[in-house]
């Protein structure tokens, strides 16, 4: 029984990083350290700067 708990909960903790963007974060720090061992990893913050800029830079053009 504990154990269908455990995988329950963790199954909800797993969809509620998904949703935030938290494991997101996680992934481009473990494939920015694989590609970029020397370089230091962006922070949280850095990131989320960048991030921000791309999807500005990629941005279909708008009318208003």
């Amino acid at each position: 029984m504990r154990a269908a708990v455990r995988k329950v909960l963790a199954g909800l903790a797993w969809y509620a990083r998904e949703l935030t963007g938290e494991a997101e974060y996680d992934r481009y720090c473990a494939r920015h350290r694989s590609h970029h061992p020397l370089a230091p990893v962006p922070t949280r913050r850095a990131y989320e700067r960048m991030r921000h800029a791309r999807r500005e830079a990629d941005a279909p053009a708008r009318c208003c």
